[in-house]
């Protein structure tokens, strides 16, 4: 796993645009290399400010979105189209903006697919292993970016601190009883989350400071999953001055004007 690198703005706004910029930029130089890409979206107040910088910006029609894939690393087992799923949210966001394959959009199943949550879990994992290719050497396909939110007890997806989903090998799970509602989710487990190429956790506001400095440590991922969650060639963490709060000097931040 690689060593993560810290990006810290001024605030929560100037966070979303800049991540926004340079999620644009990145798929575009992937997409020139290879023609396609792999994303992973992330909810939460500020993943889904991203995408809304994303759709405001001239600059997305840079971006070829019929041939990008577009996944999620968790979701809400809700109804489909309940304004708590990711999946909605990115849709309202971005993704009814711009010209995506829906072919390419893979959404986790709903809580109304007739699925049990273990089964939804396996056909997302199915469907992960549908994507990939040979050079992926692996059950799920090299994602180019994985977009992680920081939740202030260091949860990443849904997988929360001391849940059995941490000690997972297979790429997709079931999560019950999680701590913050609603109880039940779909959530990608950190070997997936570690196939990526580039990993960026996203955070900002006060409340995240705590987390950030603990996800930055050595701590096991356990106790911190977000200290488990690294890309292979590139891990972020694109902060606000909030979450960076607690950073000693010495994390090398670069701080933006």
């Amino acid at each position: 796993m690689t060593a993560p690198s810290v990006l810290v703005h001024r605030d929560q706004s100037l966070l979303a645009k800049a991540v926004a910029a340079r999620l644009v930029t990145g798929l575009v130089d992937v997409q020139a290399a290879r023609g396609g890409a792999h994303l992973i979206l992330t909810g939460g107040g500020v993943g889904t400010a991203v995408l809304e910088e994303i759709a405001a910006n001239p600059a997305r029609d840079a971006v070829d979105w019929g041939h990008l894939d577009i996944w999620w690393g968790d979701e809400r087992y809700l109804p489909e189209g309940d304004d708590e799923r990711n999946e909605t949210g990115a849709r309202k966001a971005l993704l009814d903006h711009v010209d995506v394959d829906p072919k390419r959009v893979h959404a986790m199943p709903s809580s109304d697919s007739g699925l049990t949550p273990e089964e939804a879990a396996e056909r997302y994992a199915a469907e992960l292993r549908t994507a990939t290719r040979p050079e992926d050497h692996g059950v799920v396909p090299s994602f180019d970016v994985l977009m992680l939110g920081l939740g202030p007890d260091s949860h990443v997806a849904s997988l929360f601190p001391g849940m059995p989903a941490l000690y997972e090998e297979r790429p997709v799970v079931a999560v019950h009883g999680a701590p913050k509602p609603p109880p039940t989710r779909i959530s990608l487990t950190l070997p997936a989350i570690r196939t990526a190429r580039e990993v960026w956790i996203i955070a900002a506001g006060e409340s995240k400071a705590g987390a950030v400095r603990l996800a930055l440590s050595d701590a096991g991922p356990v106790q911190v999953p977000g200290a488990g969650a690294r890309g292979r060639q590139r891990t972020l963490f694109l902060l606000d001055r909030a979450a960076a709060g607690q950073l000693p000097p010495e994390m090398g931040r670069i701080a933006s004007p």
